[in-house]
């Protein structure tokens, strides 16, 4: 440093203090970097979890629904009803 400092005819210590502070500015950059990419990461895991839920809600209302269609099957076949078929009849 004292050779640098000599040919930039810059006292030794503002070299030291120059090298500081540009390690201190990656550092922040660094830390400034994380916290976006770890505030990224927070707002697609709640996204997901909305997801989640979302999907979970549908397949609830399917189950239920479906457990609606079986009783009126099987109500349908104890009182010698038609059973259900699709649309076309198949």
């Amino acid at each position: 440093m004292v050779a640098l400092s000599r040919e930039l005819k810059v006292h030794w210590r503002l070299l030291y203090r120059w090298r500081e502070a540009a390690e201190a500015a990656a550092a922040a950059g660094e830390r400034n970097d994380t916290e976006q990419r770890e505030a990224a990461l927070r707002e697609e895991i709640n996204q997901l979890k909305v997801a989640l839920a979302d999907k979970t809600l549908e397949v609830d209302f399917f189950r239920g629904a479906l457990r609606n269609i079986e009783a009126l099957r099987q109500k349908r076949a104890r009182n010698g009803g038609e059973a259900f078929t699709t649309k076309s009849g198949k």
